[in-house]
């Protein structure tokens, strides 16, 4: 049985889709690439002519604004695929992907994946589901910014780093982030995330110690989202 059939990526992504012909076809042509923390997998702009496939490890999804900040628009674990949407476009991918862990990816080239999406009709509709899963995400993170203030920006980011990645035995985040790239997430000055996070810390509702971001009571943190 070729690893490609038991791999976390064809379990939760579009592949799941595929047959075991298709699959052997990808464990034939994919390249598999160790990506260390901090470095990019792609870069906004580039031309990335196929899809990655995350093995292992997390990335942040970043975009620059025009004056040189980074905004990051969402993380991306093991499981998931990297640039569906630009290959179907047929267009330079708009974000960048920097790996905040040592990471395991594959790559599959463009032309196997779009001679899957035209002969198998259950992996184009999960690829094209899966873009529009992108796209209201996209369109709730845009109102979000504009109509929610930054504290409940702030309390909804903790709750989804505690959902997604869930919390060490201390109930710290799983997760490392600096108050930089969490200011990125929530869409705020550095500064002003540490404030509301010492506010956060005084209101009981979470913990600081050190780097360490500690969640005892997720309901008490959630009232924060209302």
């Amino acid at each position: 049985m070729s690893k490609c059939e038991q791999c976390i990526v064809r379990e939760f992504s579009s592949l799941k889709a595929l047959n075991k012909e298709e699959i052997l076809r990808i464990a034939d042509c994919k390249s598999s690439y160790t990506i260390k923390k901090g470095e990019p997998i792609f870069s906004e702009g580039e031309n990335v002519n196929g899809i990655f496939c995350i093995k292992d490890g997390v990335c942040k999804m970043t975009k620059l604004s025009a004056n040189g900040n980074e905004q990051i628009l969402k993380l991306i674990t093991k499981g998931e695929l990297l640039g569906q949407r630009s290959m179907i476009s047929d267009e330079p991918v708009n974000l960048s992907a920097v790996a905040l862990e040592d990471m395991e990816v594959c790559f599959i080239p463009k032309n196997e994946v779009m001679r899957f999406f035209n002969q198998n009709n259950q992996f184009s509709m999960n690829v094209l589901k899966n873009i529009c899963g992108d796209l209201k995400e996209a369109d709730d993170h845009l109102v979000a910014m504009a109509q929610k203030p930054v504290k409940q920006r702030l309390a909804e980011t903790l709750i989804y780093l505690f959902d997604s990645f869930g919390t060490n035995p201390d109930k710290s985040l799983n997760i490392k982030l600096s108050r930089e790239e969490i200011a990125s997430m929530v869409g705020t000055a550095t500064e002003s995330c540490i404030r509301l996070l010492s506010d956060f810390n005084k209101q009981g509702v979470i913990q600081l110690s050190g780097k360490k971001i500690i969640i005892p009571d997720r309901d008490k943190l959630s009232k924060l989202t209302q």
